[in-house]
């Protein structure tokens, strides 16, 4: 006997099978307010197991075709995600595309939150600059969501390693973080303190890894290096700093792991009276517009943000591929005056 052509669930079947409303299902789905979280979660596994996606085109005929972008930073008053913006945002123009920026603080669960909502919003891309989280359970749920979001026609790519298996641009933290290190042990250094966020965070774990080869070719002990974990922001850097001065007095150099972080060392330097780089040297990551203008001039690696920025959201329209597709980006030391030979 021939089979009957197979049919996708429906909206209707989803929330039957939920013991919801239609209108409940579809709030859930969709991520809006006015659902407790059991039952938006409920029918969201539910949905889930049945195979059910949601037809972003269908949608689009229903309430007005949207071209949006969303585009996820971490902290949006950090340059080095301003500059990322800057390079989606001009794509976007090119392109004449709304773009829609959402502010997550390094959380996965306000991650989760805002994609669902940019979902709910029926963008056409979503981009997701900074780090992913070390343990992959942690993004777990966002991976869920972009799957779905891909398969109803969403596109999507990330800016530093995750594990979404989405495309992604990737900059090369670990070998510039390694040059950066160098040039502190060839400037004659030994007592080195690094000011770095959380090791949760893949950009700090592969940074920190850089920093460990570069010490270890010089055959130092990782182990004695004081790693200082605070908030990857310039609030952070100012806490790190003052934990360094007063923890480990001797400390001759601060290698922080972004430029944000660097930008609060130094200003607890200068508040303490510390000279820079005549006492304690201070280098940083990412190389924002801003470094080249501080008193002294921050030594950092640099990374091409608004090219990534820009890189990551070309990926994004394009059709998509069989497998997530890898831009590197290089890193590359600029040496300026922050950094100089420890006191005698």
């Amino acid at each position: 006997m021939p089979k009957g052509p197979v049919t996708s669930p429906r909206l209707q079947d989803v929330a039957e099978a939920a013991g919801v409303s239609i209108a409940t299902a579809s709030r859930s789905l969709s991520g809006a307010t006015g659902v407790s979280a059991p039952v938006a979660e409920r029918v969201r596994e539910t949905a889930r197991t049945m195979g059910y996606v949601v037809n972003l085109h269908a949608r689009s005929l229903a309430g007005g075709s949207t071209r949006s972008v969303g585009l996820l930073v971490h902290e949006i008053g950090d340059p080095y995600f301003s500059e990322i913006a800057s390079g989606v945002l001009g794509v976007g123009a090119r392109e004449g595309l709304t773009v829609q920026i959402c502010h997550t603080g390094r959380d996965p669960e306000r991650e989760l939150a805002q994609l669902r909502m940019l979902i709910a919003n029926r963008v056409g891309a979503i981009i997701i600059a900074g780090s992913g989280m070390v343990d992959p359970a942690l993004q777990a749920p966002a991976k869920v969501e972009l799957q779905a979001f891909r398969r109803s026609g969403g596109r999507v790519a990330v800016i530093g390693r995750h594990h979404l298996g989405v495309d992604a641009v990737l900059p090369d933290n670990t070998e510039g973080a390694r040059s950066v290190a160098q040039h502190l042990l060839d400037l004659g250094h030994r007592r080195i303190a690094v000011a770095a966020g959380s090791r949760q965070l893949t950009t700090v774990a592969d940074r920190l890894s850089g920093v460990e080869e570069a010490f270890a070719a010089a055959g130092l002990d990782v182990g004695d290096v004081p790693v200082v974990e605070a908030d990857f922001t310039r609030a952070g850097g100012k806490v790190a700093a003052d934990e360094v001065l007063s923890a480990h007095p001797g400390v001759t150099a601060v290698l922080a792991l972004n430029d944000d972080m660097a930008i609060g060392v130094l200003s607890a330097l200068r508040a303490r009276g510390v000279s820079v780089p005549g006492q304690v040297s201070v280098t940083g990551f990412d190389d924002v517009a801003v470094a080249g203008d501080l008193a002294p001039s921050l030594t950092t690696v640099r990374l091409p943000m608004s090219e990534m920025g820009e890189q990551a959201l070309l990926l994004a329209l394009k059709d998509p591929g069989a497998r997530p597709r890898r831009r590197q980006v290089g890193a590359e030391l600029v040496v300026r005056g922050s950094s100089g030979r420890p006191p005698s």
